[in-house]
């Protein structure tokens, strides 16, 4: 099989997903451009031997329907030849689309191709898209489904995190983010926005909130206990694991992750393809996977997807010098600590979503190139990034320095 080099990534600023926000006057396409522009100039890439272009988008709907990267190509003004596709899997569908451009350069149908995501969720709200899993009874029966928060407080119940663990975890995300910014060590892989006067919309993650502390998050309401009680979808929980007998609801939206607006995208090549661009490649895609996992928890898919990949790839936990998984909630990341015994200055230690917020398409290749960067500035090797997915599912991806 063909290596698989990453050459470069970039991501725009994550913007308050409300109308208030600073990202919210720009569509879903002109955010894709805009990491479509700056991949090519950064690299002097020559749009016409772009083999594919693949972004996640988790509801390719209104602004961001019409396969938005073929759209955002024509936008950024790149070749005709250079095609475009839009694919989903929920959350986790930026760092897929990075896996599976590397698919098609590793079998030799591509050389360059670019990967990444993009949601507008101020402009296309959650949930748009629609969908048998959370509409069709006949498919959310069997798949015990039910708000995520409720899946996130049934996981903080299940393996013994209390309120306090979650805030504190949270507390510690947006000292990290504040602090990585701080020290400027976003700043070569974070493209300002700039609207077509050339003025900057939004140079900066908008929705940190820096000093937050434990009495601010105390003075939070659980989010998810009226929909768990009242709509009855803790019944639903105990249903699918009948060992707990009620849940205790931790998460709200100070320690869950934030609804923002983004995009990114990662430059992905094979040795000729490099060579073609002139450039020297960063990192390697050592290997990928996907799984399903318990579709009650729903969001433990990262520990279950984590498994299999080591296993599958004959690594082990002590091969990883740096952990990204997502912070969807903060008792998704405290679980998966939890599994595998893994110190919190190995994992997201620059923060994640609760901070920075989560734009649900892009985020995956965004922790992909945070964490790339991070290995360079602290001279490490390799790192595990991963997801967890709506519906019970799981994505990670190794990718090792070269």
């Amino acid at each position: 099989m063909t290596e698989v080099f990453i050459y470069d990534h970039v991501r725009t600023p994550r913007g308050r997903g409300k109308k208030d926000g600073a990202l919210h006057e720009v569509p879903s396409v002109r955010l894709a451009a805009k990491t479509l522009e700056a991949i090519r100039d950064r690299n002097g890439l020559d749009t016409g031997t772009v083999d594919d272009i693949i972004m996640g988008c988790v509801d390719p709907v209104m602004d961001a329907g019409a396969v938005i990267p073929k759209a955002a190509a024509f936008e950024a003004g790149y070749s005709t030849k250079a095609p475009g596709m839009q694919i989903s899997r929920f959350c986790a569908s930026g760092l897929d689309a990075v896996n599976f451009g590397a698919g098609k350069i590793a079998q030799g149908a591509d050389d360059i191709v670019i990967a990444g995501g993009v949601e507008s969720m101020s402009r296309v709200g959650l949930g748009m898209s629609g969908g048998a899993w959370f509409m069709d009874p006949s498919v959310n029966f069997p798949a015990y489904f039910m708000p995520q928060g409720v899946s996130a407080d049934l996981i903080a119940t299940k393996y013994g995190f209390s309120r306090t663990d979650v805030d504190a975890y949270a507390v510690e995300s947006q000292k990290r983010a504040a602090h990585a910014w701080e020290k400027g060590w976003f700043d070569k892989s974070v493209i300002p926005v700039k609207d077509q006067n050339g003025l900057t919309i939004l140079d900066k993650d908008e929705h940190m909130r820096p000093g937050t502390d434990m009495q601010a998050l105390a003075s939070l309401n659980p989010s998810f206990q009226m929909p768990g009680e009242m709509g009855g979808f803790e019944a639903v929980g105990i249903q699918a694991h009948p060992e707990i007998e009620r849940i205790n609801y931790v998460h709200h939206a100070g320690n869950s992750s934030g609804i923002v607006d983004g995009a990114s995208a990662v430059l992905l090549g094979s040795k000729a393809g490099g060579q073609s661009m002139g450039k020297k490649p960063r990192a390697r895609i050592k290997a990928f996977a996907n799984i399903g996992s318990d579709p009650a928890l729903m969001l433990t898919g990262p520990v279950d997807v984590t498994e299999k990949l080591l296993k599958r790839s004959g690594m082990n936990l002590a091969d990883i010098d740096l952990f990204e998984l997502n912070e969807a909630f903060a008792a998704v990341v405290l679980r998966y600590m939890q599994a595998f015994d893994i110190d919190h200055d190995r994992i997201n230690v620059n923060g994640g979503a609760i901070a920075m917020g989560h734009p649900l398409g892009a985020t995956g290749a965004m922790i992909l190139g945070t964490v790339l960067d991070e290995l360079e500035r602290r001279d490490l090797n390799t790192a595990l990034v991963t997801l967890c997915i709506g519906a019970g599912m799981g994505t990670a991806t190794v990718i090792e320095r070269v």
